[in-house]
């Protein structure tokens, strides 16, 4: 925080760009954290914002509805296969500490008391409120507050640039599904697996190899688990795929959606469950069913309206396309940053890519926080007229899904002078 004294300040959004009070304007390399979509000030999103605000500005979802609340339901049960209800929340992070609470109750509702005990990959996040720290728990970001968190079991990811010693990749996949089937076979109190769908992102893109998330799903299955997963980041496009979980071919008995649900323009989030999930909470007053739990903001008609018009616009501009064109484009430039001297791996998929930085190539020494890259990264990004944002030692590249082909190169460009530039002293 000392290294922090200020700020840039950004009075202004133009498409692609970030724009500060001076006038400078910054290239969105992070998409103002994974959420942005067409990029800012798009006249589609500001506009449906403008009318609804004239209309209705928000509505309690306690005791009653509303029209847009309503019709985003509908149409995300309409593109979500297998899911027929929806919770709403503020954020991805309350989206998953309401997937925990279904999860668990879902067994109490149906009286099976012991079955309390939830699974989780290692190195996933699922975000920074106290649940959702317990099912991802990243070390770096977390380890103070351990003693504040629930347990979970955690099974291991296969990351391919670090298989453990005696290990091929495909053998560590094995590994892996093994590891987690012996779990649930051993133990009848396990609820649920959670699970980001498709990579997981904070934890430095890790891009699952093929049918592992679909082979989990079937485990679950086998033995009577609960499936859960969290798109928050990682659907809506941003790995190639509108909804990620059907790509992988991995039905789930609960996800939650976030980020660009909203085109990146306002904060919503939802999480949608099957009807056997549903219909378990519901029964007379007095069997006590109901799901306690509601936000302030949930089913926000302002949010939901935009986030209606989003979903439109993806449609009518054929944003799926574009991105698995533009995906092309981002892979096309991995040999090139390979080849620089401190990168010791490059993640990809759809529109998002981890290049992990490196002080030893051959030994895959990452380089120390301490060394403090974060900052160097930033900086020097900027110099180049792009917003970047390291997550340690990993450059993260997240454009908004809607980048032009011009743009999406001098990002790339940029990220690979950035990189030049702050390892040189390394």
């Amino acid at each position: 925080m000392r290294e922090w004294k200020e700020f840039d300040v950004i009075t202004k959004g133009d498409g692609m760009w970030l724009i500060d009070e001076k006038g400078n304007r910054l290239l969105d390399g992070v998409a103002s954290m994974w959420c942005n979509v067409w990029g800012h000030s798009k006249k589609e999103l500001v506009n449906i914002i403008i009318k609804q605000t004239k209309k209705l500005q928000h509505s309690s979802l306690f005791n009653l509805t509303n029209d847009k609340a309503e019709l985003l339901a509908e149409k995300l049960v309409k593109m979500s296969p297998g899911m027929n209800r929806v919770f709403y929340s503020d954020d991805g992070s309350t989206a998953m500490e309401i997937a925990i609470k279904i999860a668990i109750q879902y067994w109490q509702n149906k009286g099976i008391k012991n079955k309390t005990k939830i699974v989780s990959l290692q190195n996933g996040y699922h975000g920074d409120t106290i649940g959702s720290m317990s099912l991802g728990y990243v070390p770096l970001f977390f380890s103070r507050f351990k003693k504040l968190l629930f347990p979970v079991v955690r099974t291991p990811t296969p990351e391919k640039y670090r298989i453990p010693n005696g290990f091929t990749f495909e053998e560590y996949q094995t590994h892996c599904i093994k590891k987690i089937e012996n779990i649930f076979s051993e133990n009848k109190d396990v609820a649920a697996f959670f699970m980001e769908s498709g990579a997981q992102i904070a934890g430095g893109v890790v891009i699952y190899p093929e049918n592992f998330q679909r082979k989990i799903s079937q485990l679950c299955k086998k033995y009577n688990i609960l499936f859960v997963l969290d798109e928050i980041a990682t659907g809506f496009g941003r790995l190639g795929s509108l909804i990620e979980y059907h790509a992988q071919n991995s039905i789930p008995d609960i996800v939650s959606y976030g980020k660009m649900l909203t085109g990146g323009y306002l904060p919503l989030a939802a999480t949608l469950t099957n009807n056997r999930i549903y219909e378990s909470f519901l029964g007379k007053y007095g069997d006590m069913r109901h799901f306690f739990h509601g936000h302030t903001f949930t089913g926000n008609p302002i949010a939901c309206a935009t986030a209606l018009t989003n979903l439109e616009m993806y449609k009518k501009n054929k944003l799926i396309s574009k991105i698995q064109r533009s995906s092309k484009q981002l892979e096309s430039r991995i040999l090139e940053i390979n080849e620089l001297d401190h990168v010791g791996d490059v993640r990809h998929k759809g529109m998002i890519m981890g290049i992990e930085l490196v002080s030893n190539k051959k030994k895959k020494t990452a380089i120390k926080p301490e060394k403090s890259i974060y900052k160097k990264i930033f900086v020097e990004a900027k110099k180049h007229k792009i917003y970047l944002r390291s997550l340690g030692n990993i450059v993260m590249v997240v454009p908004p899904l809607a980048i032009s082909k011009n743009e999406l190169d001098f990002l790339l460009d940029g990220t690979i002078d950035t990189i030049k530039k702050v390892t040189k002293v390394i």
